[in-house]
């Protein structure tokens, strides 16, 4: 799965959570409630999905 990509959409809002998870949301690229983005497929990406699972969803794209 080399050219593995992954949606990830922000779905809870940052506010009120502690400064590096709100950190996480930026270096993933969201910056707002419902914004979505989509990454390539990573060991570094999916470990800052992990810190911020409750946040985000996230699914393949094709």
């Amino acid at each position: 799965m080399a050219d593995a990509r992954l949606r990830i959409r922000q779905v809870r809002s940052g506010t009120g959570q502690s400064e590096a998870q709100r950190r996480t949301l930026r270096a993933l690229g969201l910056r707002h409630h419902q914004d979505e983005v989509v990454q390539e497929d990573s060991p570094g990406i999916r470990g800052m999905l992990r810190k911020v699972d409750h946040l985000v969803e996230v699914e393949e794209v094709e």
